[in-house]
């Protein structure tokens, strides 16, 4: 959503005598006459073309340059690959071949596209390249950095059409969680160790969607458990994280362990959104009454007004080929970690309804009452 309304951004050209507002609703009736999206587009142009008024520096213009042109870029490939779930892998370049982390980054890689999962890596050597090896070109995507050293694509997908190369390291970081499913991290460096907190950041803050998270390591492996007593030793103990943050992430020694846990969190939850003020989480299957009751007892702390309703998805986005079910509540957005315990209890089958449409509905009404 916008930083300003249409009206703000106009009224700043007016005030300079300037009748630019209208201009752009020319072009844009001419490029996209039909598009739904046309007052974002009108917002974006309004925002270039008052940085090109203001003509401040010639650095920050190039910055803005090269960011819109990797966005739109970026936008425009992976629109190939809409629809198809992901996976994010992250873990060192300089992982060797013989390494047994090797070995089970290749078996992830191969476990995720015998699932049919694409898999993301940063394109480069070690684990990365490790990953896509077993997933395969066809299942594979590479966000490539451009570096001065180390950062060459992996001979799977170099001079593909699933390798995209970046010039900014935040363009990049922003396609690893826009376009996941689910992260799995596997040992690194301080590049690791920047994703993996910055992910863990976007998704306690509610900036990003809750997916999956899963700390791969070989079974003798003691790198996340190292990292996490650290987490709960100093972070958790003097209080600059809840206890529940923890519960974003799991565990996984192999790579049927991780991809479980990923099935597993996809069992019965669809997605979630935001909508007219409150938090939606989408089911495939609907809950029944003791489900829910329990729901409306032991997670009322998380939400404001102590109401769940369930009911079926019609939202404007709404996919007609799904039959999906939506359970709605004002969020507090302060706990993500008990959002993920409400989402591994809707996962569990012993908490569904097999019911027609009527009689989901009218477990909303019971459960309103």
């Amino acid at each position: 959503m916008p930083d300003q309304s249409k009206d703000n951004l106009a009224l700043y050209f007016e005030e300079q005598g300037l009748d630019i507002a209208q201009h752009v609703d020319a072009q844009l009736q001419l490029v996209a006459p039909e598009s739904p999206n046309r007052p974002l587009y009108r917002e974006m142009m309004l925002s270039v073309l008052r940085m090109a008024h203001d003509d401040l520096d010639r650095w920050n213009a190039k910055i803005m340059l090269q960011s819109i042109r990797e966005l739109e870029k970026t936008f425009r490939v992976l629109q190939t690959f809409k629809g198809r779930r992901k996976v994010t892998v992250f873990g060192s370049a300089r992982t060797p071949i013989e390494h047994p982390l090797y070995a089970l980054a290749r078996e992830m890689g191969a476990t995720l596209a015998r699932a049919d999962m694409m898999v993301i890596t940063g394109g480069g050597a070690g684990i990365m390249g490790a990953a896509h090896e077993g997933a395969g070109l066809e299942h594979s995507l590479g966000f490539n950095i451009t570096l001065p050293f180390e950062q060459h694509a992996n001979p799977t997908i170099n001079g593909s059409a699933n390798l995209l190369a970046f010039h900014f390291f935040f363009t990049r970081k922003l396609f690893f969680i826009k376009e996941a499913d689910a992260l799995v991290m596997c040992p690194g460096g301080f590049g690791t160790l920047d994703e993996a907190l910055e992910v863990l950041t976007l998704i306690q803050t509610g900036k990003t969607p809750l997916v999956p998270i899963v700390l791969l390591d070989v079974p003798a492996g003691t790198y996340w458990q190292s990292a996490l007593d650290f987490v709960h030793n100093q972070l958790e103990a003097h209080q600059y994280i809840l206890p529940n943050d923890l519960k974003l992430m799991r565990f996984a020694h192999t790579a049927e362990e991780a991809l479980a846990e990923i099935n597993q969190f996809y069992n019965n939850f669809h997605s979630s959104r935001s909508l007219n003020k409150n938090f939606v989480l989408r089911m495939k299957r609907p809950l029944n009454l003791h489900a829910l009751a329990h729901i409306q007892k032991e997670f009322s702390d998380i939400c404001l007004s102590s109401d769940f309703c369930q009911s079926l998805d019609d939202g404007p986005d709404h996919d007609p080929s799904l039959t999906l079910y939506r359970l709605s509540f004002a969020f507090s957005g302060r706990n993500q970690g008990r959002l993920r315990e409400l989402v591994d209890f809707i996962n569990l089958p012993q908490h569904w309804e097999l019911a027609d449409k009527q009689a989901t509905l009218a477990q909303c009404e019971l459960l309103a009452d």
